[in-house]
Formats: C-alpha cells, structure tokens, sequence
C-alpha cells in the first residue's frame, strides 16, 4: 500500500474541467427534475472485480467540488489489492450533488484502478528478475500526472514525463541529424550535468557502434528475447539496458529474464481496460 499523495493543486483543475463538461450550461436536468434540494443519500463505491486501487483522491476531488459538505470515507487506499464486492470507499451527503459527481468521479477512479491492475500484472510477472516495469509518454492529453501515478500505485514505475526531464535520441533525430555521434555529443553539451541521456538502438550492430559513449542508458527497441539477451551482454553494465516493444504479461517474463534493467510499456496508460466499480445506494433518507 502506499501513502503517496496527490497534490489538490494538480488534480482540482482536471476534475473541475471534468464537471463541466458533463453539467455543461444547464447542469444536470435529470437529477434536478427527479431529487429535491433536501433529500440526502448514502452510497458505496464496490468492487466489481479483482484489481488494484487508484484514484480515489479524484473521487473524492469530484464530491468535493460540487459540495465540500459530502462525507467521502475511504476503506481500500490506493495501491491495494481488491476482490469482488469489497467496499472501496462510501459517500454521503446531498442526493443532488452525490449524482452529478459520480459519473467523474467513477470514470477516474475505474480508469486509473484499470491502469493499477494492468501495471501490477506486468510487475508480478517479472518478480522473480530486477527488472523495472516503466510506463511510457503514450498517455491521454491532459490526464498524464495522474496515469503515471496509477502506474507506480500498481508496482511501477515511471519514465521520463515529457521532453523536458531527459533526452531520449530516436531514429527520426538521428535520422535529422545523420551522425550518433555527433547527436550524442550535442545532447550532453546543451543539458545539464543531472539531465540523463538515452539512445535508442534497433540492431546489435547500431549497439555495437555506441558502446563508447557518454551514455546514461540504451533504449533496445523491438528485440526478440534472444538478441536482447546479447544486446545487454555487449553493454555490461555501462550503462542502463531498456527493452520496449511488443510486451505483454505472456511475454513479459521472458524478457525480463534476459537481464535487461527496465521494460517500458505503453499500452498500459493507452490502452489498459478499466477496473469495473459501482456506486451502490446504503440508504436513502428523506
């Protein structure tokens, strides 16, 4: 379980554009033809599969916005393992203001719980290697704090944030360009001393080429097990070995076993199916 936080700096902005969109200019005429502005009403967030929490902080944001005097009480914390039917968090408070918010607040927290889970099965399945599960910058625009925190609630971690926090040489740069070398050495002139520096590499033969320099990883793009495992042979520990490319929980293992240090995945921010969890009445009071 972890006690990281979300910063309500960072996540109030999401969630308050997130109501917006869905009350628009006439908010939600459903609720406010059907439920009076008296009527209060108690409900559970329940698990309707096996997962890992996330998210509930947004959950809670969702609520809170709408109405600070709704009770928001969490029973699971993030990074938490659940089974069907357990009691994620409940909620009460205004009946009103409960319904127009969870909608948003469930769309967070079956998104990011569905990234949790994903990332987790990948971590379980190289547990027996050192290998890091990392995510990648394949996430939704706009939602990529908050992605990134679902990946490190289910055993993860994270890879650069944007363009900004490390270099990270493609072929399309070096193809622009036209020398490694040279690319490399324009990098490490134009950053500072604790920005790290990565290339990626499609062949033995590009590896072989830049074994010599001032690396601080190697990207091992689309390998198959076999030329991974010579891939982080040639490097010996000179730098750090990343493999990415085609990894699944099947094949995960495999490549994991080659030594290789990291393994960054995007599908589990673009593409992981959501974790299914239900808000269900308790009680309702007149």
């Amino acid at each position: 379980m972890s006690q990281e936080i979300l910063s309500m700096v960072m996540i109030e902005p999401i969630i308050r554009q997130a109501l917006q969109e869905d009350l628009g200019d006439a908010g939600d005429i459903t609720t406010n033809a059907l439920v009076s502005e008296s009527q209060t009403w108690t409900g559970s967030f329940v698990a309707r599969q096996h997962g890992v929490i996330a998210g509930l902080d947004l959950a809670r944001a969702a609520f809170h916005l709408m109405d600070p005097k709704i009770q928001f009480v969490v029973k699971r914390e993030d990074g938490t393992r659940i089974a069907p039917q357990e009691v994620i968090a409940t909620v009460k408070g205004s009946a009103r203001h409960i319904l127009m918010a969870e909608r948003v607040a469930l769309n967070f927290l079956c998104h990011m719980s569905g990234i949790a889970t994903a990332t987790h099965s990948l971590v379980e399945a190289v547990k027996p290697h050192q290998t890091r599960i990392c995510c990648t910058r394949k996430t939704t625009p706009g939602l990529r704090q908050i992605e990134k925190y679902a990946v490190r609630m289910g055993g993860g971690f994270n890879h650069r944030f944007g363009l900004y926090d490390a270099v990270l040489i493609k072929d399309n740069h070096l193809a622009v360009v036209g020398n490694v070398r040279d690319a490399v050495m324009r990098a490490r002139e134009a950053v500072g001393h604790l920005v790290k520096i990565e290339l990626e590499v499609d062949t033995l033969d590009q590896l072989r080429e830049v074994l010599d320099l001032n690396l601080d990883a190697v990207l091992l793009d689309n390998m198959d097990t076999t030329t991974l495992a010579k891939a982080v042979a040639m490097v010996g520990g000179r730098f750090r070995t990343e493999a990415s490319g085609g990894v699944t929980v099947k094949t995960v293992a495999a490549l994991a076993a080659t030594g290789v240090d990291v393994i960054s995945v995007g599908w589990v921010t673009h593409s992981a199916p959501i974790l299914d969890i239900g808000l269900d009445q308790i009680a309702l009071n007149p």
